[in-house]
């Protein structure tokens, strides 16, 4: 049961690809919800992750980084982000304190002054420059935007995020416990087991293939004679070539992949696994609608 003056509300990050959001999700919720690479365009769904105290709870989304897109998957990618603006108590929007502000920084606040939300400024890799280059980047956004909050921070090292935390509370509306206190994130075990399996794709491939991956997981059922998970999956590709590329030589790359994925599923769900990889041809997905809507991107959630 929640108490009296009890907290609750939904806050989105936002930024352009590669800014640290999902990292920064991580970081906040204290364990892996959001999968990470340095590759833009990592996240393709809204991932929620819940974080609750005594005195309140903060459900996050992590919204896909809002980039020019080039196919229906890229449209419906910026789509989800810019629409999440209208359905939450708080934006943080995300900047690297490394790069210069860009064009897509621009787009991000035009959208932002659309809206009554409060908007807070998070400050991101400040571990990777000097005060003086943070303090410059505080200098090149405050004038431009009425934000609430202007924080650096480090979501890979964790600097400042207590205070982040703290100063969201502050933000949010009295309001319901939404989830259960043990809860961290309201997506099925399957879409999170196929994010898992989808970064070590990222983290091992290169070029066009991280873009063209989808991952599905098509049976996911517990044993209970043998004491083992056992999950069949299929990563789907684009064309024959990328395949090639996925399962690799004697099919090195794809057990590379298995291996990965399965010691972080184990570890996240504390069940000996078995997991069974396929990889097949969808050509040209991201452009199909029917194939967006089976891989699970819809506008409707």
């Amino acid at each position: 049961m929640a108490q009296a003056n009890y907290k609750s509300g939904f806050v989105a990050l936002i930024g352009r690809p590669n800014v640290g959001k999902s990292t920064l999700l991580n970081q906040i919720i204290g364990q892996k919800l959001a999968i990470m690479s340095d590759k833009p365009q990592t996240t393709r769904n809204k991932i929620r992750g819940v974080y609750t105290t005594e005195t309140g709870q903060a459900v996050f989304l992590d919204t896909p980084g809002i980039h020019k897109p080039h196919h229906k998957l890229g449209d419906y990618m910026v789509r989800t982000a810019i629409t999440t603006l209208n359905e939450v108590d708080l934006v943080c929007m995300l900047i690297d304190a490394t790069e210069e502000k860009g064009p897509g920084d621009q787009f991000i606040m035009e959208q932002l002054r659309k809206v009554d939300t409060p908007v807070f400024l998070l400050i991101n890799k400040i571990d990777a420059v000097s005060r003086e280059r943070a303090l410059e980047r505080i200098a090149g956004y405050k004038d431009d935007f009425p934000f609430r909050e202007i924080i650096p921070i480090s979501a890979l090292t964790g600097e400042n995020v207590d205070r982040l935390r703290s100063l969201i509370f502050n933000y949010l509306p009295e309001g319901p416990q939404y989830y259960p206190a043990d809860q961290v994130t309201d997506h099925p075990e399957r879409f999170v087991v196929a994010e898992l399996i989808r970064e070590k794709v990222l983290h091992l491939t290169r070029e066009e293939i991280p873009h063209s991956v989808a991952v599905v997981v098509e049976q996911m059922q517990y044993r209970e004679e043998k004491e083992l998970l056992y999950i069949h999956a299929v990563i789907y590709v684009e064309r024959d070539s990328q395949k090639a590329i996925l399962i690799g030589k004697r099919g090195t790359m794809l057990k590379e992949i298995g291996k990965r994925a399965r010691e972080d599923i184990e570890h996240l769900l504390g069940s000996r696994t078995y997991l069974e990889l396929w990889v097949k041809v969808k050509e040209d997905w991201r452009n199909r609608e029917l194939m967006l809507r089976n891989f699970g991107f819809t506008d409707n959630e």
